[in-house]
């Protein structure tokens, strides 16, 4: 997909050419099933992340800048992710798998039977032998049965009296967005290349072969690939700023 034909019909959708607005979804597929992979394995199906994500695509061309030197599909990374992460944050509750449900049960009951039968708390190790797992897996059984704790929760007073939320507890997670538009980035410059422009690069930084043993495989000489080598580092990075 040309980052032109992109923008034409970014245009057309800040138009409000319904047509535009489908046809920009089917040639967007890939990057917002690409964008689906990463929150995977959260409870959630496949296909309404997939939904969430072109919804934050649509939003991401009604609101794009064409004054922004910025190109559309990294702005539209961040507005797919952000509208999945926004759902995932508002449907919030922790998923728990039904065996870890069920061994809570029996926890729960051995706890009770063994403060009855000794008239003291029962330890966590003595839980475990009763029921015939490690404490480890007690454990983690616990810390998963324990309802959810909310974001805005006070967790202590600051200094100036105010009070502190686990949010505000939270680093920065920018970190993970920024990845992830690097390297949507930087497949689209790949692809720009050619065949054998890719190939250097990926034996060279995927592979981690030397420019000697490129060049004894690709039957050029070390030369030639050293100065490939840099014009195509150039190349990407011009396309990754520009």
């Amino acid at each position: 997909m040309k980052q032109n034909d992109n923008l034409q019909l970014v245009s057309l959708v800040q138009q409000g050419d319904k047509h535009a607005e489908d046809l920009l979804v089917r040639r967007n597929t890939p990057l917002v099933w690409s964008m689906v992979k990463r929150f995977q394995g959260r409870g959630q199906e496949p296909e309404d992340l997939f939904q969430l994500g072109c919804i934050g695509l649509l939003r991401a061309a009604q609101r794009f800048d064409f004054s922004k030197n910025v190109q559309f599909s990294t702005y539209a990374v961040y507005m797919i992710i952000g509208e999945m992460k926004r759902f995932l944050r508002d449907d919030g509750l922790l998923k728990v798998s039904r065996s870890v449900k069920e061994l809570a049960v029996k926890a729960k009951a051995a706890q009770e039977a063994i403060e009855k039968e000794t008239g003291r708390e029962a330890k966590m190790t003595e839980i475990a032998q009763r029921l015939g797992v490690d404490t480890e897996e007690l454990a983690a059984v616990y810390t998963a049965s324990r309802p959810p704790e909310s974001l805005d929760a006070a967790v202590y007073k600051g200094k100036d009296g105010g009070q502190v939320s686990l949010l505000d507890t939270l680093p920065d997670d920018g970190a993970f967005d920024e990845e992830v538009v690097n390297c949507v980035t930087l497949k689209e410059a790949m692809k720009r290349l050619g065949e054998r422009d890719r190939k250097i690069l990926l034996l060279r930084f995927y592979q981690n072969k030397t420019q000697s043993e490129v060049s004894a495989l690709l039957g050029i000489s070390q030369v030639q690939v050293s100065r490939l080598e840099k014009k195509l580092l150039r190349q990407l990075r011009d396309h990754m700023i520009s």
